[in-house]
């Protein structure tokens, strides 16, 4: 005798395996059952516009001020979006101002040259996912090797802990992600 499940009832049946998948198997496995079950895990939260006192800065440009280790999104003329980030640490300091030239979700990691010579204990490449460095989403700065990304490390927002990159909460990274477009023009103060 052969046993039928309605379509509805075998649907239900796949994603609940599909949440329950064995440790072995990560769920931040790339393909369309991971890109469903990773829009639960990370969701941005709606962020609250703050005053800005600064109108040269263009509406939809990034200011980050290193010194209060704050990221804004410049909303209007009077307007921002404010974030707490982490960022360079002593040595690794930067300013300027840098287009934002890819984004990319679970963006994979490959530590750059220098930072394998100071670290020769860090892999060559790690698989986007929550223990990957560049969290849920990264911004790439230019040519340059600094990104605005996302962190498994909420503890260090308001530190200067970085390589150089602009660190964020995941859930911060991802409200800014959907926030931005390519082409959007970075002023990192000192």
């Amino acid at each position: 005798m052969t046993s039928f499940l309605p379509p509805r009832i075998a649907l239900a049946f796949l994603l609940a395996l599909a949440l329950a998948a064995p440790a072995a198997a990560s769920p931040f496995d790339r393909g369309p059952v991971a890109d469903f079950i990773n829009q639960f895990r990370i969701q941005s939260i709606p962020r609250q516009t703050v005053v800005w006192k600064h109108p040269q800065y263009p509406r939809g440009s990034v200011v980050v001020s290193t010194k209060e280790r704050r990221l804004y999104y410049v909303v209007s003329r009077n307007r921002a979006v404010e974030y707490g980030v982490g960022v360079g640490r002593e040595g690794f300091e930067w300013a300027g101002v840098k287009t934002i030239t890819a984004k990319r979700e679970w963006p994979d990691w490959r530590p750059p040259e220098a930072m394998l010579k100071r670290r020769p204990d860090l892999p060559r490449h790690m698989e986007g996912g929550m223990d990957n460095p560049l969290g849920a989403r990264a911004m790439y700065l230019g040519s340059s090797q600094y990104r605005i990304h996302g962190s498994n490390e909420p503890d260090t927002m308001g530190a200067a802990v970085s390589s150089g990159c602009i660190r964020m909460t995941n859930a911060d990274v991802v409200d800014l992600y959907d926030r931005v477009k390519v082409g959007t023009r970075v002023f990192v103060l000192p």
